[in-house]
């Protein structure tokens, strides 16, 4: 995105560009079947669920003015109007718990005002959504989304973990008040007495901690080894939602021997009850709102259109960071002016606003991620065995599986060309087919491993459509009728929940990798350069490291404790946004710049792993092979920066003899000569602990692997 800080100019840009990719937008989504509705259902419960729980926070702190059907019914009108008319699609719109604290902050002092009272609360907010929307209209409309690029990963990284302590902190105080009596409750009845409150505390641990460990397990249900490849794909894909079931069927297990309330469910009126539906013909009350209060309501405004500003646009940055490497146009100014209609809408109606949050953006992005590999890799298996049953040669295979790639990918003006294609074959592959004779000759799944090999060639891309948003945002709004099936869920299994979207966010953080580098012991360390790794690892000093760390600590600490006073905690964006003068004119001065560009770097950049005998010889053995542990090793990881790595095994099995006669055959397929790590002896000493043998392995070399060697052969 180029800085114009033109009028218009932003927002005519951005137009043009979406509009272009409108149809094929649609399209794309269509023609993904039925596995749309993977990412679909993970990031339903992504965002319905804390919208829920924002809902049960807000109708205790309104006194009921505000419910969950509020909150539930904001988050799916907003969505789907954005889905279909916004610019960036893998944007996700919801109520944010800064809303849900301006609001709370707003009634406060509307009901100890005689003339606005809790009468007129809603009017006034609705006063308050207007004046909101004409400053993110002059925002939108001067191009300031422009100054979103001077946000760098440190501002970036910082506030995504500054949001997964939010969640966690959520969490944790939710699961401490299932041993409390909650407000407005009769403490007389049976489930409050102190030992039924322990109890009702207890299994609120067992359920909470029970659906957190059992989704963070299902997400890698992929690199099991037990089950079929389908059955591991339905529970990594559909894992998260099930566990929300099982764990909301086992809280009804002891209901005949526990009080009612025991354990605590969601409370929210139905829809159609009395008085939830009043908020809706809110504008006929804000003409009763006195002027001093019309005018006065441009200050709450002006915090939340700050708030919104910033939420919108990091939201959508993080959605869209250059590692997903995604093809088509950003659009934040356009986003930006849209936010400012729906704003206007959602105070007219009497509902709080919704803007693009996280972490539920990236994860939109990250599951589609997983989407596309998962339907490049299906395509490109089918011309790989093809190709094989037409006795096709290595070379005539490869090039087949890149047209097929290259037809997967569907030319648009507006996209960006794939500058990636399929990546190279890899060095171990080509050689045992030359060693065998096979370079030119055709080829079998002794040489290409066609279920395994292909994951490596694939380069990280992302299902770039419109369906996903529209479908979770309408099940969102699905919510508002089946609020009598969602009071069956569990207050603690929210709380689980919560946890696990705050882990779920951290895998690709630079920041927090570098916060577990801090408090890895110096012994251990070298195990950081023995898988993929971020190149400033091996290209800063750890003092340095550790002190920039340090720094950035201090800060989120710092800003983690602004969001516990009471009216200023909504500010605390204002505190990642001063983030960008002090990378900018304070940083450089304490920190060489070759240093600020690795930590900071616009990129996340990564080294291979060392080599992979110093990781596994000392564990497997000598004469170890890893066929029978492939299921093991296999694991498609998807980071939140966007990488799908494939962890496998070295292409060598039973039955496929390596010859002795080229030691590089022996080595990680992975491995090339830049493996080598310039730091190995600072971090690891001599050479690795589980590694074999006391022989000094040279900079420039890597020693051979004894894994496919024989017992005898290696004692040779």
């Amino acid at each position: 995105m180029e800085e114009s800080f033109v009028p218009f100019s932003g927002i005519k840009n951005d137009l043009r560009g979406r509009l272009m990719c409108y149809k094929q937008d649609w399209a794309g989504g269509v023609r993904a079947g039925f596995r749309i509705l993977a990412p679909t259902t993970y990031i339903f419960f992504a965002s319905a669920i804390p919208v829920i729980s924002f809902g049960e926070q807000l109708e205790r702190d309104t006194e009921g003015v505000l419910t969950a059907v509020q909150t539930l019914a904001s988050t799916a009108i907003c969505g789907i109007i954005h889905s279909i008319i916004g610019g960036q699609p893998l944007l996700i719109l919801g109520v944010a718990e800064p809303t849900v604290i301006m609001y709370t902050f707003m009634f406060n002092f509307a009901k100890e005002r005689p003339d606005l009272g809790r009468k007129l609360f809603l009017a006034w907010t609705g006063w308050v959504c207007v004046w909101t929307a004409i400053l993110l209209f002059l925002l939108a409309i001067l191009g300031a989304c422009s100054i979103i690029n001077r946000f760098t990963r440190v501002a970036g990284e910082l506030f995504g973990l500054l949001i997964a302590m939010l969640f966690m902190q959520q969490a944790i105080k939710g699961v401490v008040d299932e041993f409390r009596i909650p407000k407005q409750e009769n403490p007389k009845l049976t489930e409050f007495i102190p030992s039924w409150r322990f109890a009702n505390g207890m299994f609120a641990l067992v359920l909470s901690f029970g659906l957190l460990l059992t989704a963070l397990r299902s997400r890698k249900a992929r690199s099991w080894r037990y089950g079929t490849g389908w059955l591991r794909s339905f529970i990594a894909d559909y894992g998260v939602p099930l566990m929300v079931l099982i764990w909301t069927a086992a809280s009804y297990i002891p209901a005949g021997s526990v009080p009612k309330g025991i354990p605590r469910r969601l409370l929210s009126p139905n829809p159609w009850s009395p008085g939830a539906y009043e908020n809706w013909t809110v504008i006929k009350d804000m003409q009763d709102v006195p002027v001093l209060y019309i005018v006065g309501a441009f200050i709450p405004a002006t915090m939340i259109a700050v708030l919104y500003y910033f939420d919108h646009s990091v939201a959508s940055q993080l959605a869209q960071q250059k590692e997903f490497n995604l093809r088509k146009p950003p659009s934040f100014h356009y986003d930006l002016l849209l936010l400012g209609f729906l704003t206007i809408m959602c105070g007219l109606l009497g509902i709080p606003p919704s803007n693009g949050v996280i972490p539920q953006s990236p994860m939109h992005t990250k599951s589609l991620a997983t989407l596309k590999h998962q339907l490049l890799r299906n395509r490109l298996v089918a011309t790989a065995r093809k190709s094989m049953s037409k006795n096709s040669s290595l070379s005539q295979l490869y090039g087949n599986m890149q047209e097929a790639y290259q037809q997967m990918q569907t030319p648009l003006i507006c996209q960006e060309p794939s500058a990636q294609g399929l990546k190279e074959l890899k060095e171990s592959t080509i050689q045992l087919a030359s060693s065998m004779g096979a370079i030119d000759a055709p080829v079998d799944e002794t040489v290409f491993d066609v279920e395994k090999e292909i994951d490596d060639l694939l380069p990280v891309e992302v299902k770039e459509q419109r369906l996903t948003n529209l479908l979770q945002a309408a099940a969102v709004g699905g919510c508002v009728a089946a609020m009598p099936i969602l009071k069956m869920i569990p207050t603690s299994v929210l709380w689980g929940y919560f946890a696990f979207m705050a882990i779920e966010s951290l895998p690709g953080n630079q920041f927090w990798e570098r916060i577990l580098l801090l408090f890895t012991a110096p012994s251990r360390r070298y195990k950081v350069l023995e898988e993929y790794h971020a190149t400033f690892v091996e290209t800063v000093p750890f003092k340095t490291i550790a002190i920039f760390t340090i720094f950035q600590t201090t800060y989120l600490l710092i800003c983690f404790g602004i969001t516990w006073v009471p009216i200023a905690g909504v500010l605390f964006p204002l505190m990642i946004m001063l983030l960008v003068p002090v990378r900018q004119y304070f940083l450089p001065k304490f920190f060489k710049g070759a240093h600020l560009q690795d930590l900071d770097a616009a990129e996340y950049e990564e080294s291979p792993a060392l080599p992979f005998n110093l990781a596994m010889e000392g564990e497997l053995g000598a004469g170890a092979t890893l066929a029978e542990g492939g299921e093991i090793l296999d694991e498609i990881i998807t980071r939140s920066r966007g990488e799908i790595r494939h962890m496998c095994s070295p292409k060598i099995t039973s039955s496929t003899a390596t010859p002795a006669k080229d030691p590089r055959s022996f080595q990680s397929p992975r491995l090339s000569e830049k493996a080598y790590s310039p730091r190995i002896t600072e971090l690891r000493g001599e050479h690795s602990p589980r590694s074999r043998g006391s022989g000094k392995s040279s900079p420039g070399e890597a020693r051979a692997s004894n894994l496919g060697k024989s017992p005898h052969s290696s004692n040779k």
